[in-house]
């Protein structure tokens, strides 16, 4: 499934930086989740251009930019509940999707548990 989702990623005609934040997005694993922070970190770019590319990922929710959350927890939302067309999803997507996958959030909409890095 991964192998798949690299290669849609790769034939698309996104910006060559876009396709690497998507990429570097499938290495985290179902039911974990990483920050803007240390994606950014991994690709050397700051974590609001890490928020853009998540923002246009048409290829949501298979390559899990719900998994990507704020320094502290927070949902974060690189989309929220903007009221204009775009792709990415929404906020309640979001929580939707990270609880289907086994994650926990809270009632302040932070997400519990240990953030992922193992970024290869």
């Amino acid at each position: 499934m991964q192998a798949q989702l690299l290669r849609l990623i790769a034939q698309s005609q996104r910006t060559p930086f876009e396709k690497r934040v998507w990429a570097a997005l499938c290495q985290v694993p179902r039911g974990r989740v990483t920050t803007y922070g240390l994606l950014s970190a991994h690709l050397g770019t700051s974590p609001r251009a890490v928020g853009n590319a998540l923002r246009r990922n048409p290829f949501a929710p298979q390559v899990p930019c719900h998994r990507v959350v704020a320094t502290g927890g927070a949902l974060g939302g690189f989309k929220g509940s903007w009221p204009r067309d775009g792709e990415g999803i929404t906020i309640a997507e979001k929580r939707s999707l990270l609880r289907a996958e086994g994650g926990r959030v809270d009632g302040r909409g932070r997400v519990l548990g240990t953030v992922w890095s193992g970024f290869e």
